[in-house]
């Protein structure tokens, strides 16, 4: 058995194990710096890359090419569920994230973050755009691990719900106020600008130092509302309906900005020891009518449509490019990371983590890969209505098999799809596989008992005013009458 060869099958095995980064992958340069890319709303089908006929990404395009691409990677169907598990390593209602408002989308004070194990190692942390894990302030990202922190509220820019939920008053996607490091600042310029931009200024600064940095930019574009600028929307005027021409244009917006955050990497002699990670936070919206790769469903779907998106990890000279087939989840990018920047993920957390990392799939493209289940639950249920949602628009899987119920009455009726042979989840082989339905359901029903005790925020109330509201007024007057 060759060297490589010896080191994969460690690889693996440090997969199930966890075994440390030192004692398996030396030869890996030390601690690179990590930069994540996190689009809101922008599904599989909405990159050049991917088939749309329409929209045109070339700069995502070609750090696609350029990138280890995971060509099943599951998320959550909505925005604050899966920033959780990327944060946590583990599904989201195991930290009390079970919605996007009504201080559901609170990531529990209990968990050890993916900043804070990477601090540990001693790296710089900053978050560039949308946090989305609770607005008061305990709940802020500086108490969360990062020490550099430029955010909206809420789950987008100008954005209130009743409670805590809620982000700078009169916001919008052009000169939004921005919260920096506990104060606001009234930017100038598009959204998805000013927040690419503030990073590349932080990262700047960062390169300067010995020590290595992890920048999360977490645009809130392409979500609704609609708001762009006029010479991006004009890129698709004609072509599509109205709104897909805006909706079209503020990701040719990212693109612009994700061509210059590159080439900024490479002026500064940092291209060689950074991974740049792209991901979405859930499946399509403004664009599925257009393109869905032949999926079904889209977010807030329990369906493939709603959780599939892309993940790429760029890593030149380490991580060769091209697709990687394995099963992978949001829950697996925290134990990933930790072992790449050879970060000790603390005993407090041992229990915490559910994903594995994908170091051995992205060092070897054929690794063997143990099958897995993979769950995922809408939520939103009402204030009070946990018991009668188990069945309600949720999904199970394994690399094979998905088992899918969205009955409107919360009733149990599962439906059974063979991703392999029918990606677009069209022909129900519920009935003609009892067996892998009785397989799927049992291991559902086991992980809905053990969420049950972590939905710690079903019964909170949040503060008469928003958090970012009240804290605005303070700074530059005005409030309600």
């Amino acid at each position: 058995m060759t060297n490589f060869a010896i080191r994969n099958v460690l690889l693996a095995i440090a997969t199930m194990v966890g075994i440390s980064r030192a004692a398996l992958a030396a030869d890996l340069p030390a601690r690179p710096n990590i930069v994540v890319i996190l689009t809101d709303d922008q599904g599989y089908g909405d990159f050049s890359w991917a088939g749309n006929p329409i929209l045109k990404t070339p700069n995502i395009d070609a750090l696609h090419t350029q990138s280890a691409r995971f060509t099943d990677f599951q998320v959550s169907p909505t925005c604050a569920p899966t920033r959780c598990a990327l944060m946590t390593g583990r599904h989201e209602f195991k930290s009390g994230v079970t919605h996007t408002i009504n201080e559901r989308e609170r990531m529990s004070l209990k968990a050890v973050t993916l900043p804070q194990i990477l601090k540990s190692a001693g790296y710089s942390t900053g978050i560039f755009g949308k946090w989305h894990l609770g607005d008061e302030d305990s709940y802020q990202p500086d108490r969360r691990g990062f020490d550099e922190v430029f955010i909206h509220g809420a789950g987008g820019i100008g954005q209130s719900y009743v409670g805590s939920c809620g982000d700078a008053p009169g916001n919008t996607y052009f000169n939004p106020a921005i919260k920096h490091n506990g104060k606001f600042e009234k930017t100038e310029g598009y959204c998805t600008d000013v927040f690419f931009n503030q990073a590349t200024k932080w990262i700047e600064t960062r390169s300067k130092e010995k020590e290595p940095f992890f920048a999360w930019i977490a645009t809130n574009a392409p979500h609704t509302p609609l708001q762009v600028r006029p010479e991006d929307e004009k890129l698709y005027e004609g072509k599509v309906p109205p709104p897909t021409a805006k909706f079209f244009g503020m990701i040719a917006n990212i693109d612009d900005n994700v061509g210059r955050l590159m080439k900024r990497l490479n002026e500064l002699g940092l291209e060689k020891n950074t991974l740049v990670i792209f991901m979405t936070d859930n499946g399509g919206t403004g664009g599925v009518k257009v393109f869905n790769a032949g999926m079904r469903g889209a977010k807030v779907t329990p369906w493939n449509g709603g959780t599939h998106v892309p993940c790429l990890m760029r890593w030149p000279g380490v991580f060769a490019p091209g697709d990687r087939p394995q099963l992978a989840a949001h829950i697996d990018i925290l134990p990933t990371l930790a072992q790449i920047a050879g970060a000790k993920i603390p005993a407090s957390a041992a229990g915490q983590v559910e994903g594995r990392s994908l170091l051995p799939a992205l060092m070897d493209a054929n690794v063997p890969w143990a099958d897995r289940m993979l769950f995922t639950h809408v939520g939103r249920w009402e204030r009070g209505k946990v018991a009668d949602s188990k069945y309600r628009s949720c999904s199970v899987r394994n690399s094979q098999y998905q088992m899918v119920n969205i009955a409107k009455n919360g009733a149990k009726a599962w439906q059974l799809y063979d991703l392999k042979a029918d990606p677009g989840e069209e022909k129900d082989l519920a009935a003609a596989r009892p067996d892998v339905v009785k397989e799927l359901e049992a291991a559902y029903d086991k992980w809905w008992v053990d969420v049950q005790p972590c939905l710690e925020n079903e019964t909170a109330v949040g503060p008469k005013v928003n958090p970012f509201k009240e804290q605005y007024w303070k700074q530059f007057g005005g409030g309600p009458n």
